[in-house]
C-alpha cells in the first residue's frame, strides 16, 4: 500500500518504490498537473472554440493530469463532450488513489467519474467517456494509433528518461504523434535534450514551459510551432551535444538496460560536444556578459 505524501500546494502524491521517484514535484502535485500538462495543452481556449475535446494521458498514474483537465475545459464550456484515452501500466496506483480519496479535491463530478474508470476501466457518461488501457504503454500505445483518433492534447508524464528510457525512445513518441491532431498539443514535464531531439524527430516543433518546482522547464510540442515560445539558443545548442543523443528501440520491446546500453555506446562514438563542455561554454558565455554590464 503507498502513502500519500503531501506537497507544498496542499495536494498529496505518492513515492514508487520500483522507479525510486515521486510521482509529482514536492512542490505541488495539482499545481504540476495544471501547469505542465493542461495549461501548455491549452485546453481552456480550445474547449471556448470547440464542442468536444480528445485527450490521452499516457502514464495515468494517480489521475491527475485527467482530473485538471476536466476541471479546466468544464469551467469554460460546462457541456464540452470529452473524450479520454488514458494508458497505465501499474492498475494499482490509480485504484490507490481512490482509496486515498485523493480525487476528491476536484469535486464530485469529475472524481465520481475518475474513480469508476479505476475501477471498470471503460466510462461512458451524456459528456464524458474514457477507456484505461492497462500494460506497456509501448503495447497500449499502437492499440490506439489502431483506433485512428487524434488528439487535441496528449499528457506524456512517464518517470523519468533515466528510469524509465522505454516511454521516451524515438520509436515510442513517434507512435504517439502519429495519434495528435495537426492543431493538437503535446506536453510534458521534461525539458531533457534526448526527449526533446526525439519529439524533434517523431516531426514536431517544442517549446519551453514554465518551470514548476525546479528551475528547469517542461516541453511543449505541435506539429505546426504556431504561438509557440521559442527555446534559448543556449538550449537550442544543448540539443546538439551528446546528452542529446536519443534513446532508441527499434522493436519496441528492449528492457531498460538494453536502451541505456544502446545510448550509451552511441554517445562514447559521437564526435558530438559533451554536455560539460557545453555549460562550460556558457559559463564563460554569462560571465562576459555579465563583465559587460
Amino acid at each position: 500500500m503507498l502513502t500519500p505524501q503531501l506537497t507544498q500546494d496542499g495536494s498529496y502524491t505518492f513515492f514508487s518504490p520500483e522507479f525510486q521517484e515521486l510521482f509529482h514535484s514536492h512542490s505541488g502535485a495539482k499545481q504540476e498537473a495544471e501547469e505542465k500538462f493542461v495549461k501548455p495543452c491549452q485546453l481552456q481556449e480550445k474547449a471556448r472554440a470547440k464542442s468536444s475535446l480528445k485527450i490521452l494521458d499516457i502514464c495515468y498514474g494517480l489521475g491527475y493530469n485527467s482530473a485538471a483537465a476536466l476541471d479546466a475545459i468544464w469551467s469554460v464550456n460546462p457541456q464540452c463532450y470529452v473524450e479520454l484515452i488514458a494508458l497505465e501500466n501499474d492498475p494499482n496506483i490509480p485504484n490507490q488513489s481512490v482509496a486515498a480519496q485523493l480525487l476528491k479535491q476536484w469535486g464530485s463530478d469529475i472524481s465520481d467519474s475518475l474513480e469508476n474508470l479505476a475501477q471498470t476501466h471503460h466510462v461512458h457518461f451524456p459528456k464524458f467517456q474514457a477507456k484505461l488501457l492497462l500494460g506497456d504503454g509501448r503495447k497500449t500505445i499502437q492499440t490506439v494509433k489502431s483506433l485512428g483518433h487524434k488528439f487535441d492534447a496528449i499528457f506524456l508524464d512517464p518517470f523519468s528518461p533515466p528510469k524509465c528510457p522505454q516511454l521516451w525512445t524515438v520509436e515510442f513518441l513517434t507512435l504517439v504523434t502519429q495519434c495528435l491532431h495537426h492543431q493538437g498539443h503535446l506536453a510534458t514535464y521534461s525539458s531533457a535534450a534526448a526527449v526533446r531531439v526525439a519529439l524533434q524527430l517523431s516531426g514536431l516543433n517544442i517549446a519551453p514551459t514554465r518551470g514548476v518546482g525546479r528551475r528547469s522547464p517542461g516541453t511543449l510540442a505541435s506539429f505546426n510551432g504556431q504561438n509557440l515560445e521559442s527555446i534559448s539558443q543556449q538550449e537550442s545548442e544543448h540539443l546538439r551535444t551528446r546528452a542529446a543523443i536519443p534513446y532508441r528501440d527499434p522493436s519496441l520491446e528492449d528492457s531498460p538496460m538494453v536502451i541505456h546500453h544502446r545510448r550509451k555506446t552511441e554517445q562514447q562514438e559521437s564526435s558530438q560536444e559533451t554536455t560539460s563542455q557545453w555549460k562550460k561554454r556558457w559559463s564563460k558565455i554569462r560571465q562576459a556578459a555579465k563583465s559587460l554590464d
